[in-house]
């Protein structure tokens, strides 16, 4: 999802002015075991004094370590409340990973498949200016392969209190991204080809996208802070505050927002945790088996400009690599939505980490920094 900004687009090149010298002191959790990440906590609390983002937590994990986190900032600009590592959040397009999840689940089962088109289980829906959903198959939605327009495009971000509490179906949004303009061929990415992911997820079980999300995922993992929001303005339980920038020196509380613009491509609410908890249990077969992690695995190049350099697109899944630190690769997924960032991933030996912050970072550097803050966890949590 983007606007705020999709995952590594950039917002500006103007700093925020929140007084450094004005913001809470860090709540540290170091985990039983684990050392003190210094260099960590320091790009974390980059984030909030140099940087001005409101807050950032994070909370990371490696075999001989254990778990550790760290938080920096105000979750509350009002009240001067400290953000804490363990408070629910928005975590935007890591959705994604969860709805392909379930379509990969349902292929392992005989009731997709991926190499199909798309028109065998929505007829009619994808047609038009161009767009064939006999063309498109499942794999090319969760691979962003489709040639599909994105409606999140369509939303007018300069006037977003005349729509954020209202619902959207997805036959609204699907509607909202093909009258836009044809991306061109190669890759593009589109939350709408998830919102499509999830009406083939319905057509199939029956049931909503969020619903087999929770029957599937959610529950068998025991992940008890994750959840379906539906047409819910709120999170629920203890949450920071998210905000979006308003001018060079103001920032809005955008905490209330109806994630229905992002259905199965951005809508579920979670924590470090939860998140640490799921990909951790993706990637180690737990919720697919070999070849259907295979499947999901397997990559195409994305478009930097879209993501970020070097980033590779499975099948609701990133890959990325850790330069700093022996060249690995860590896979994860990345969310964007009003008032919250989130980035994350696992690496092949165990190591993993989620980061968050309850900003929207106004500069080029302040993101670069976002993900630089990530691969310092991950190279550090060893």
């Amino acid at each position: 999802m983007r606007k705020p900004q999709r995952l590594g687009v950039l917002v500006g090149v103007v700093l925020l002015a929140l007084s450094a010298a004005g913001a809470p002191a860090a709540a540290r959790r170091p985990g039983q075991g684990c050392a003190d990440l210094a260099a960590t906590t320091a790009a974390l609390h980059e984030l909030t004094a140099t940087h001005r983002l409101a807050g950032a937590a994070i909370e990371a994990y490696g075999p001989s370590c254990g778990r550790w986190s760290d938080a920096s900032g105000r979750a509350d600009l009002r009240t001067g409340r400290p953000m804490r590592v363990d408070e629910r959040i928005r975590i935007g397009s890591s959705t994604k990973t969860f709805t392909a999840t379930v379509v990969l689940q349902l292929v392992a089962e005989g009731r997709l498949l991926l190499d199909a088109p798309i028109e065998t289980h929505l007829p009619g829906l994808v047609r038009g200016d161009g767009h064939d959903g006999r063309r498109i198959t499942v794999r090319d939605l969760l691979r962003h392969t489709s040639g599909l327009p994105d409606h999140v495009d369509a939303l007018d971000w300069d006037r977003v209190d005349r729509w954020r509490y209202r619902h959207y179906s997805s036959a609204e949004l699907v509607a909202m991204a093909l009258a836009q303009p044809a991306p061109g061929a190669g890759w593009h990415y589109s939350t709408t080809n998830y919102v499509l992911a999830g009406l083939i997820v319905e057509r199939v079980t029956g049931r909503d996208i969020g619903v087999e999300i929770t029957r599937r995922i959610i529950r068998p993992l025991g992940l008890r802070d994750t959840y379906w929001p539906g047409d819910s303005l709120r999170i629920r339980g203890p949450h920071p505050r998210g905000y979006a920038l308003a001018g060079a020196e103001q920032r809005r509380d955008v905490t209330e927002f109806n994630m229905s613009y992002g259905g199965a491509g951005g809508a579920l609410v979670s924590t470090l945790a939860d998140q640490n908890r799921f990909f951790a249990a993706l990637l180690g077969g737990r919720l697919l088996d070999s070849v259907r992690l295979a499947e999901m695995t397997q990559t195409v190049p994305a478009d930097p400009d879209r993501l970020w350099p070097a980033a590779r697109y499975g099948l609701g899944i990133i890959s990325t690599p850790l330069a700093d630190c022996g060249g690995t690769r860590y896979w994860g997924h990345g969310g964007t939505t009003p008032g919250f960032r989130t980035l994350g991933g696992v690496t092949a030996d165990g190591r993993r980490a989620q980061l968050v912050v309850n900003d929207e970072p106004a500069s080029y550097e302040s993101w670069q920094a976002l993900s630089e803050t990530l691969h310092t966890a991950l190279c550090e949590a060893r």
